[in-house]
Order: C-alpha cells, then structure tokens, then sequence
C-alpha cells in the first residue's frame, strides 16, 4: 500500500494525448520524431524527418554504423547499453556493478562536463529513440532530498532494461552534427537510435526464441579473522602502542571466537549458481493493404551474488493500414513490467534509512551466523523484511504519411511514452538496533510528443534533385515522485505509511500512531520548435543537407527562451574515380558541422533566485525542518542561481570517409571530429560569507577531438555453404580538454575536483607519492626555520609518506596535487568474428577501453583502517564480501595508520590504478538444424550454445576494472559480472 495512489495520473495523462492537438504552449522543445521506418510503410517509405537527412548519407557501406547484431541476439543482454556495449565506434558504456537492472552510463564520443556529483552525469547521457519515440529516463531532481547519490530513491531499475533483442531490427549511433541537429536540442549529446521489427508487406512468420542458462558461481578468496588479523599485525608491531592494542577491535582480539576465526563459508550462501532463461514468441501476417506483428516475452536475468536478480515481461502490438493507395496510417503500442530483486548490502540499507548504527563488528564469515541475517529477508511476509521493486512503461505513436498531390507530403505523429516506478520496503526490528524501518515510492515520468511537417520533392535541371520540409514539433514532459519514510513503527507486522488518507480532511497526511517523512516533487517542461530541411542531390553523386530550426525551451529563463540550431552537410560520392578502374568499390567523403542547444535537465534555473525547503541539521541536510518545525530557506547547498543564463550549446565537426575494397567485402569508416560545448553552468565558489556552496555561472567549455574507426570485412564470403569468415571492429580515440571555465578563470578547486584551463575534466587531483620515511633523519627540513616539512602544518616523521613537495615551500597540501589519470578511456572499442560452415556458425566478441585509470578506495580504506573504523560513517560499512580478498594488499608500503597525516589518504597517486582492460565477452557457437528450411518445416531452427564475460586481461590490482563509479573511484562494492552459460534456440515458420 502506498502513501499516496497516483494511478489517477496516468489516466489524466491518456485524456491528455487524446485531446493535446487542440492547443499548446509556446513555451516547448523542439525534437524531430516523424520519422516511420521502412518497415512500417506498406507503401514507399515516406520522406520525412530523419529520413530524408538519412537517405542522403547512405550508400552500401553504410550498415558499419549499426551494431552488429551477431554479437547480441544470442547472448542474455537486458539492457540496451549491453547491446552497445563495444559494438559501435565513439561509445562508452559504464557498467559499475553486474547487479541485474540497475542503471548504467552511455557517452558518445567523450565526456562534455565535469562529472562532480551523480546528477551531471544525467546531463551527459544521449537521447535514446524507440521508433521514432524519444524516451524519458529518470529525472535527476530527486538528488535533493537524499544524503548519498550511489542510489536514486525508489527502484532506480535501469529503464533501457526494458526492451527484448530479439524484437529489435536494428540498433544505430547517431553522431553526425547535421542529423542530430535534425533531431534537436534532445540530441545534443548524441542519439541511439532503435527500430524495433514490424509487420512487412506480404509477409508472414511465426517465430519463437527461447534460452535458458546459469549464471556461474566465481572461484573467490574467502578471509577470515585470522587473516585480517595477519594484515593488521606488521602495523601494530611496527607502530603501535600499548593504548593501540588496547583498543584492537573486539572481533579481532579473541582467536578463540570461532564465529570469526572459525571456518569462512559465508561464500555458499552469498555466491551461488544462478538461473537466466529467456522465452519470446513473435507473429506478423497481413497483405499489401493491411499488416500486423505481435510480439510478447518473458526475461529472467540473474547474478551468482546476493541473490540478485532482474525480470522482464513484455508485449507489443504493430498495425499498419493503407486506406487507400496514397496514404499509410501505422500504429504502435508497447508494455514492459520490471521486477528486480535488490542486493541485501547493508550500506545500501543505511542510505535508505538515513541512520549509521555501531558498525564496529561486521557480519561474521561463518555461515550459518550469517544465515540468520539472511533469514530476516527470507523469512515469511508477515514479520520478515520487505524490498518489492517494480516499473511499468508504456510507449506508443500513431502515424500517418500522405502523399495525395503529387510528390508533395504530409507527416503526421503523436506518441507518448509513461514509465512509473514503485518501491515498497520494511526492514524488521532485528536488522536495526530494534528500530524497524518502512518506506514507499511512487514516481512516474510522462513524454507526450506531436510533429507535423509537409515536405516536397522535384527535379531540378536534368539530374538534380531538392526536397524541402518544413514543420513543428512539440513534446511535454512531467516527472513526478512521492516518497515517504518513517521509523520504530508500534512492531513488526505494520508495515505501511499510516495515515488520515482523506483528501477531503485537513489533515489527510496526518501519521497515525508514528512519524511520517513526506517528500513529493513534481517537474513540467514544454519544447516546441519550428524547422526547415533542405537536401539536394546532383547525379547521385553530389548531395548537400542543411537543417535551421528555432526552439524554445520552458526550463530557460524568460529573457532566454529560444535557441537557433543550424547545421549543414556535404558529401560526395566519387563513383566516376571508381568506374574508370580506381583502387575502391565504393568511396564516400562526407564534411558536416552543425550548432545544437543544449537543455537543462532541471527547472529551477528558469527563474533565477528562488526560496526551497534546505533547513536540515548536523550530518543530514535533505530533512527540511528545524527543530521538527517546518522551514523555508535558501538553497545554500545547491548553489546559487542568478539572472541572465543563456543557452548552453554545442558545436560539432565531423569530417568522414566511407571506403570500399573488392566489391564492398571490405568496408571501412574513418571520422575525425571536434565537439565544442560551450557557455554550460558551472557552480563556482563563492567567498563564505554569501552562504551559498557556490554560485551557477555560464562560461563553461570543454572541447572533446578524436577519431572513430569502424571495419567490417568478409574475409571469406560464403558460398555454397563452404567456409566464411566476416571480420567486424571498432575503434575510438577520444581526448577531452577544459577550454574556458567562467569569468575568465583559469582554475578553480570544487571539492574533490579541480579544473584547469588546458587540462583534461576527468583528471584525479591528487599528491604525487615518491615512498616512505624511515626515520625522522629523512624528513626535510626548511633551511630557513629548520622545521621539517609538514602536511596543512602537521610534521611529518618516520612512517609517513614522502609526498613530493612540487612547490618547494617546505609545506604539503592542496597547492602540491597534480591532475593526472583519466577515469574516461581515451582508447575504446571492440572486434569480433562471425564463421560458419555449412549449417555451423561460431561468433565471439572482445572489447576493450585503454589508457583509463581509476582511485582505488577499496584498498585505500583497507590500510586506513584505523580512521575507518573511528570515522563510523557510511564508508566504513563491512559488507559480507569485507571476508573475500579482491586484492593483495601486501605491496604497498606500510604506513603509520596512527599518524595525524592520514598516510592512506585516497587522494594521491598511490592509489592511481591502471585500470585498462581487453574482455573476452560472449562466445557462441550454433547450429541450424533446418539447413535453411531444407530438412524441417521450420524455415529457421537454430541451436545454439553462448558464453559470456569469458576473459578479462588487465593490469589492474582489483577484482574487475569495470566496476568503478561513474567518476573513477573503485569503492568495491559492486558486485561481480558473472560468467554465464546458456543453451538456446531460435525457430521461425
């Protein structure tokens, strides 16, 4: 039962796409969606949006663009940044932890903005197209009411989990300046765009894909207190005195204490094999005139750790009808429900409960101790632990393309697109100090889209052609959550928010019989835009694009509302080199460069300065109340918001050559770009005086230059079902640099981050570390006062770091910390291979990000255990894996623990770990039983058998170099990426 039932929202939002055309507000986001696939034409496709600007870049070379499904529709993906996972040039794809559904990260050629807290790294992702449909994503405003960010409120499930392989056509990056331009404001940071299959003219087919696998259980290091113990001994006998070991935490002192020196084989319970299965059924028939495909599925995806797990029904309904000859109507409506079953990590629980207990024992290794912590979780409903996590997401579009007076077009959309998330959670007494814990969370995100266009082609001279199109597109989003909390409710079998309930009451969000925390938030934005495209084309061979479009945008300041996109392509087709006996197949130049707004993701810099509920106390500042008395202030801890914010924008060149070898067998992609964003918002530092964290000023630019290669090759063509081989790569070379930060700073100290004019975003700030002083001899000392060097003013002496002093001022702090690393690859990519013989077919892809480096806080918190331990906040919690050795420890040198200069501090280059890596990622190998339709009736009938997250060669020093926070920190925590296993099979009739 939830705090508050919005269900009656979603039906307001329905009666809202119904009746939108009547009218809408100027204030709105312009973005191009009237583009109708191929496959949802009966007719010729239509030319319209994307389509257009589409068609003047293809040629036959053009499929190296998309992600090459051989290495996906075999193989138990969920989510959509799995499918891109190394398959397409320019993109990278965080996966910080193999916890099944949780959310991950896409950037298309390189990071634009400093990442300083979760919430920008919305601002980086691309939009992410669904037939045409842009589709909202979480909104990160929730941010402001939570302590930690390592977790969105409520399921914080990865929504593009929600989509099956096997009911996807085709998946493309969009990285051209002119389209994306095209596209607008939306797609500024890129654009995936996916087509999903559909009904064709004619055709008829049954198809049914079915899997099922395990995901394996890992070969791992299980610890003990022995072990600890041995780690921790060198530092006590080195360093530590009488009141030291005196104070030796109390699960270490005892060797006697069998629950934590006894035998470790908490790994049964925690790591196990786990089921993955996958069933989906698809079927398409229809004639010329009318056609339809429905397609429905059920996923389950599975870890071997914490009994995580994530599961997926779909179901999908195409139509398309051709009332006539001259006009196509085409229809689409899509549901997926999600479930994800949730790590039991402590930490994650003590976020969500807002609550640090003593946290000096951890969990004990031995099992059947740590089974009775588990048991509180698996126990029956009544007086067990509840965490019901669930979305709902609806899309849909009805479309209509008419062509009634000659070659003159008509284009029609309305889509929309509704997901909600629900979270339900009851801890018991027994997993908190006997306060139990219950919570809810309600929150949707609504997306409804409308364009209209008319576009009108005719020759011009004897071999040239011109399309012009012209339109508007409008799109309204809403976001919308409510959560509540309470605690120590009377026992453990409530576990719902109790209250009043009646809207019709005063106080119908009254608590009955304990205290309630309510947070709702609600966020409106309307795009609209007007646009112009022009393409023209001259023997096939010449074209030219150009896009112009002025959009106005809801979230920009009054004085601020409008921004003009512009972008323009040429290309040129040297088809007459290659009929006179040239040296290519085909041979393609393109040279685009376009000028595209970007959106902000939050409404409350439209306008200006504005009071919010910021009165929190000590150690937690999202609870808006003073001495439990509500309060309004200013929103010191977001920074301060001014007058006079512009548009942020970007500006993108791209220079390409498409190339073709021995009749197309070898195709190869080569792109040097330039993506400048410039006048973003930057929170800078203000004096303490004003109050404020910072202040939000425009000037900020980063410049991003780098090169995509992309190769697809058929080494060997197959003929006659004998040996063929096609070869297919990837490959990025991306390098981000600070341009200008406002008022002509040229550096600027954000907490933990620092920028420089001329230096990379992503570099970790940190001390350079050159060993260890053995004896107070060692240390330094300034000729002039003949004071050892210090760190902010504390000596240093024997057992502390020799940190290098790059100013010479005898001194060590902030002004001796260097940039160096990057947390964002600047080499990335994959390749892989598809063989078959005869009705045999073996596929395998690697993938890879070099030149990327990570802060190791796993090990950086392990030698510092002495402040760890004492601090008691959420860092310092031990999860069960605190028993698992994901790393030797031994190399480092070893440090006073005691000493007032935190030796093991994590901001210094002893932590900076080389954390690149090559993955062996799937292997499959298949076999068509049918022999093309030959030997069944099945006209497919493929047995399969797939691996994935085989190998992994890295240099560095943890478990997996992937699992690191979007900003670089490797904490542990994240759970492993299993390898798996699953057998398979495809048919169609």
């Amino acid at each position: 039962m939830r705090l508050v039932n919005d269900f009656r929202s979603f039906r307001i939002f329905i009666f809202q796409i119904l009746f939108a055309g009547i009218g809408f507000s100027a204030a709105a986001q312009q973005v191009d969606t009237s583009e109708v696939a191929a496959e949802d034409t009966l007719l010729a496709e239509p030319t319209n949006g994307v389509s257009i600007l589409k068609a003047a870049q293809k040629f036959k070379g053009s499929t190296i663009d998309e992600v090459p499904f051989q290495y996906v529709d075999r193989q138990p993906y969920i989510s959509v940044q799995q499918m891109l996972k190394g398959n397409a040039a320019g993109v990278y794809v965080q996966e910080p932890t193999g916890e099944p559904g949780t959310e991950q990260n896409i950037f298309v050629r390189g990071l634009t903005a400093p990442l300083l807290s979760k919430r920008e790294l919305f601002d980086q992702q691309p939009v992410i197209f669904l037939n045409g449909i842009p589709l909202t994503q979480d909104n990160p405003f929730a941010y402001e009411i939570q302590k930690y960010d390592f977790n969105r409120i409520g399921p914080a499930t990865n929504l593009l989990a929600a989509y099956n392989q096997d009911n996807i056509e085709s998946i493309e990056v969009i990285k051209d300046p002119t389209t994306l331009a095209s596209l607008g404001s939306m797609a500024a940071n890129g654009a995936i765009w996916i087509t999903t299959k559909n009904a064709r003219s004619g055709f008829r087919e049954i198809s049914i894909n079915s899997y099922f696998g395990y995901a394996a259980r890992p070969n791992v290091y299980a610890t003990n207190a022995a072990y600890e113990d041995n780690f921790r001994q060198p530092f006590y006998n080195r360093y530590g005195t009488i009141n030291d070991r005196l104070n030796y935490p109390p699960y270490l002192r005892d060797s006697t204490n069998v629950d934590y020196y006894g035998p470790s084989d908490w790994t049964d319970l925690y790591y196990q094999y786990a089921p993955t299965y996958n069933v989906d059924a698809s079927i398409s028939g229809g004639s010329d005139r009318a056609n339809f495909r429905f397609f429905s599925g059920l996923t389950k995806n599975a870890n071997s750790a914490d009994a995580t797990s994530f599961t997926r029904y779909n179901g999908s309904f195409y139509i398309n009808v051709a009332p006539v000859k001259w006009m196509m109507v085409s229809s689409m409506i899509s549901y997926t429900r999600q479930e994800r079953e949730r790590n039991r990590n402590v930490r994650d629980r003590l976020a969500e409960q807002r609550y640090i207990p003593d946290l000096t024992n951890p969990l004990t290794p031995n099992k059947n101790l740590y089974g009775t912590y588990l048991y509180e979780f698996d126990k029956d409903y009544a007086t067990g632990a509840i965490d019901d996590n669930i979305n709902n997401l609806i899309n849909g579009y009805l479309a209509i393309s008419a062509s009634p007076i000659g070659r003159l077009t008509y284009t029609g959309r309305i889509g929309f697109d509704y997901n909600e998330g629900i979270r339900d959670v009851f801890w018991p007494r027994t997993l908190l100090e006997g306060n139990n814990f219950v919570s809810n969370y309600f929150g949707y995100n609504q997306r409804l889209v409308l364009t209209n266009s008319l576009s009108y082609e005719w020759g011009v001279g004897s071999e040239g052609h011109l399309n012009l199109r012209g339109g508007q597109n409008f799109v309204s989003d809403m976001y919308k959550y409510d959560y509540a909390y309470a605690n120590n409710t009377p026992n453990d079998f409530v576990k719902i928010n109790v209250v009043e309930g009646d809207p019709n009451k005063a106080d119908y969000l009254t608590p009955r019989g304990f205290l309630v925390n309510y947070f709702p938030g609600k966020m409106q934005s309307k795009l609209v835009s007007f646009f112009g495209n022009a393409v023209y084309s001259y023997k096939d061979a010449l074209k030219l694009s150009a896009v112009v479009s002025r959009e106005g945008s809801s979230n920009m300041q009054a004085d601020n509302r409008w921004f003009t996109n512009y972008s323009g392509r040429i290309e040129y087709d040297f088809q007459k080199m290659i009929a006179e006996g040239g040296s290519f197949s085909s041979l393609l130049a393109t040279a685009s460069y376009g000028r595209i707004g970007k959106l902000l993701s939050d409404d409350r810099f439209n306008a200006g300065p504005a009071y919010r509920v910021d009165v929190g106390f000590t150690d937690e500042p999202t609870l808006g109340s003073y001495s439990g008395i509500g309060g309004l202030s200013r929103p010191y801890t977001s920074g301060w918001v001014g007058y006079g914010i512009p548009w942020a924008y970007t500006n993108q060149l791209n220079v390409g050559l498409r190339i073709g070898f021995i009749d197309d067998r070898i195709l190869l992609g080569i792109d040097g770009y330039r993506k400048a964003d410039k006048d973003m918002l930057l929170p800078v530092p203000v004096a303490a005086e004003w109050g404020y964290t910072g202040a939000y000023k425009n000037g900020l630019e980063v410049d991003n230059t780098g090169v995509d290669l992309s190769l697809a090759a058929q080494i060997l063509p197959q003929a006659e079902k004998r040996l063929g081989w096609l070869f297919t790569a990837n490959f990025n070379y991306n390098k981000n640099e600070l341009a200008a930060l406002p008022d002509g700073l040229s550096e600027v100290a954000i907490g933990n981050t620092r920028l420089e004019v001329g230096k990379p975003i992503d570099a970790f700030w940190i001390l350079k570390n050159n060993g260890i002083y053995n004896t107070d001899a060692e240390v330094p000392t300034n000729p002039s006062t003949n004071a050892p060097v210090s760190y902010k003013g504390v000596p240093l002496k024997a057992g502390d770091p020799r940190w290098v002093d790059v100013n010479g001022d005898y001194t060590i702090n902030d002004d001796d910390k260097v940039l160096e690393g990057n947390y964002m690859p600047r080499i990335s990519g994959g390749f892989g291979s598809s063989l078959t013989y005869k009705d045999f077919s073996l596929d395998f892809q690697f993938y890879y990000a070099f030149k990327r480096n990570v802060l190791n806080q796993y090990a950086a918190s392990r030698l510092d255990f002495i402040n760890t331990e004492v601090n008691n906040n959420i860092n310092s919690v031990k999860e069960i894996t605190f028993w698992e050795r994901k790393q030797e420890l031994s190399d480092y040198p070893v440090y006073n623990p005691w000493s007032a200069v935190v030796p093991y501090r994590l901001d210094q280059d002893l932590f900076l770990d080389n954390a690149s890596y090559l993955k062996l990622r799937s292997l499959s190998i298949g076999y068509d039983i049918s022999g093309n339709g030959t030997r069944t009736a099945f006209k497919k009938c493929l047995v399969y058998l797939t691996g994935t997250n085989l190998l992994t060669f890295s240099p560095f020093k943890g478990d997996d170099p992937e699992l690191a926070n979007y900003n670089g920190i490797y904490s542990g925590y994240g759970l492993i990426n299993p390898q798996s296993l699953i057998l398979g099979i495809k048919m169609s009739f």
